[in-house]
């Protein structure tokens, strides 16, 4: 079953942004932490909850009537919140139980609330802001920022700066490049966004054999990262699996000769090779 689930992630990674389904990626990824998940039953339940929007919206109702409407139905009447007691639980990372336990983080609640605009025509798009994801809508008048976070409020520039202030305090009065930072995020980026998160979490509960599972849907999504080529090999020696941190290591070394690491990594590298030439 995993191989299966495996197999049909990286299929649908292999895709074009515009084909990539991001809900069925997001939820084989959690496959992996729940073998029997039904994938289908949770698109289904996507589809559900966008038509029970659509029951409520006029034929052909204008943007920011239509976003009011996503709030309401998606936070008031469905009850879906961000998790502020929790943050970094695990689950808040699976879109199925996001979708359970109607609690999530910025990025599981913006895919749930894209994936329900999306249904009905709203192009909204991913945001990734430093430290917190977003959703923006362009309309007529310019770029809406939406926080599905904290009910899918509209957020000004000015907030959007104090959130900046807030992520690097030490770079406070900072004019920070807004429109780069507001730039839309492929799918992909949000997924290995996502896994990131994940990621961090895993390894700060010290549990490697997960934060390594993650790395390796990472690397399916977006095998050109060499940052997470270099975590994983970190995490391979951890669990003293050598001949494969080894192989990661030169892989990064390929793919970023010119990392301020790359000198330190080399040296490395000769030492753990010598060690998996002794283990021959």
């Amino acid at each position: 079953m995993e191989a299966i689930t495996l197999a049909r992630l990286r299929k649908i990674a292999g895709r074009s942004e515009q084909e990539l389904d991001l809900a069925e990626a997001a939820l084989l990824i959690a496959a992996e932490e729940y073998p029997d998940l039904d994938v289908a039953g949770y698109l289904r339940r996507l589809d559900e909850l966008a038509e029970g929007l659509r029951g409520k919206l006029p034929e052909k109702p204008d943007l920011e009537h239509a976003v009011a409407a996503l709030n309401r139905f998606m936070f008031e009447e469905q009850g879906f919140s961000g998790d502020t007691e929790n943050y970094y639980d695990p689950r808040n990372s699976f879109l199925n139980e996001v979708l359970d336990r109607r609690r999530g983080v910025p990025i599981t609640l913006s895919i749930i609330y894209m994936e329900i605009g999306w249904r009905l025509g709203l192009p909204l798009e991913g945001v990734s802001f430093p430290g917190h994801f977003l959703v923006k809508l362009a309309t007529a008048e310019g770029d809406v920022v939406l926080d599905p976070f904290h009910g899918g409020v509209p957020l000004s520039e000015e907030d959007l700066r104090e959130r900046l202030d807030e992520t690097y305090s030490d770079l406070r009065g900072l004019n920070a490049p807004l429109e780069r930072l507001l730039a839309a995020s492929g799918k992909k980026e949000i997924l290995v966004r996502m896994l990131r998160n994940l990621k961090l979490i895993y390894l700060r509960e010290q549990e490697p054999t997960k934060a390594l599972t993650v790395l390796d849907r990472i690397l399916v999504v977006r095998p050109d990262l060499p940052e997470e080529l270099r975590d994983r090999a970190q995490v391979y020696e951890r669990l003293e699996c050598y001949r494969a941190a080894a192989e990661d290591y030169q892989r990064y070394l390929a793919l970023a000769p010119t990392a301020d690491d790359a000198q330190d990594i080399h040296g490395h590298l000769v030492e753990l090779r010598r060690v998996v030439s002794r283990m021959n």
